[in-house]
């Protein structure tokens, strides 16, 4: 991978529907080249695919909540086997192993209060959490 290719990530990470006519003009390469490119890198797996970014509050088939839960793991608990617990639960979309007061931060849909309660305690019971903390998002913005 070289600069061009760093370049051409970097424009799809900012509009992956982005033709490859305009692709090519932002990075100084013909459609074909541009095309070409992105091909080797799928071919490769540097890129592993494409995906649309819903809006959690207007996405009518998953309604609910989206939480961010900070756990500290219990002595006797292995990460890796943590991890494949917890995104095993219902609702767990993301564990990233992390620095500072806590051993993860996991991202979740549940939802309602009551789907919250029901994750926190099978997170104790079965993943081997000692302690967490919970925040509910009100809002999320990316892109």
């Amino acid at each position: 991978m070289d600069d061009l290719d760093r370049e051409i990530l970097g424009e799809l990470r900012a509009d992956a529907r982005i033709s490859y006519r305009d692709l090519g003009a932002r990075v100084g390469l013909s459609a074909n080249a541009a095309a070409d490119r992105v091909r080797r890198l799928l071919r490769t797996g540097v890129i592993r695919g494409f995906t649309a970014l819903v809006d959690p509050s207007t996405d009518a088939t998953r309604p609910g909540l989206t939480v961010f839960v900070d756990v500290r793991l219990r002595q006797d608990m292995d990460s890796d086997d943590f991890e494949a617990i917890a995104l095993r639960l219902p609702g767990v979309t993301e564990t990233a192993h992390v620095t500072g007061e806590y051993d993860y931060l996991l991202r979740a849909r549940v939802t309602d209060a009551a789907g919250l309660d029901q994750l926190l305690r099978r997170l104790k019971h079965e993943a081997g959490v000692a302690h967490s903390s919970t925040r509910i998002a009100l809002r999320i913005a990316s892109r």
